[in-house]
């Protein structure tokens, strides 16, 4: 084993995930058993169960799941819960490794997805990483601090927090106010 993928395997970082069967709440519940951080973008949705409609909270989308932890915690889960929790990390097209989302950005990430406002929008990933915005900052708010791409979405100007090669998620209308741009140094 190459000292590269060892310094992997030791490390904990933010990896993407493909659960089958919309079983995404079983593994939240198994993670949050085992104490492992995870994130699951979530949603509310009415229901009709026996005639009532019903608000309920949902996977926003379905069978994707955000672990924290290191890769071989997660092989490990992977091996020894095959049949119940069938999990697929989400690869690199170009490295063919699995996706680790950085650090800030996934902050940044759930800072948005973490509102369940039904406004916030849900996008594919290469819908809006090849856009043109500037980068920037929100200063005030609910999602204060947030940094992503200031575009506009559905005619409404939004800030878009995209992960490579998974998803893009953006929040409500943002009034040009509570922005100031991202100079790169």
């Amino acid at each position: 084993m190459s000292s590269q993928s060892s310094i992997l395997n030791s490390e904990y970082h933010w990896y993407a995930l493909r659960i089958t069967y919309s079983r995404e709440l079983v593994l939240k519940e198994f993670l949050d058993k085992n104490n492992i951080e995870n994130f699951i973008p979530m949603r509310y949705e009415y229901v009709t169960r026996k005639e009532q409609r019903i608000r309920k909270l949902v996977p926003a989308i379905h069978n994707l799941v955000f672990i924290y932890s290191t890769r071989k915690k997660i092989d490990e889960i992977k091996e020894e819960n095959a049949v119940l929790l069938p999990l697929r990390y989400i690869m690199d097209r170009e490295t063919k490794q699995p996706i680790i989302v950085p650090e800030i950005q996934m902050r940044h990430f759930i800072a948005i997805a973490g509102s369940y406002d039904q406004q916030v929008i849900y996008l594919p990933p290469t819908e809006y990483s090849m856009q043109k915005g500037d980068r920037v900052r929100i200063t005030g708010g609910v999602f204060e601090g947030v940094e992503g791409i200031f575009v506009r979405v559905k005619g409404d100007r939004r800030v878009v927090v995209s992960i490579q090669g998974v998803m893009a998620v953006a929040t409500t209308f943002i009034h040009p106010s509570l922005i100031v741009p991202i100079t790169e140094e």
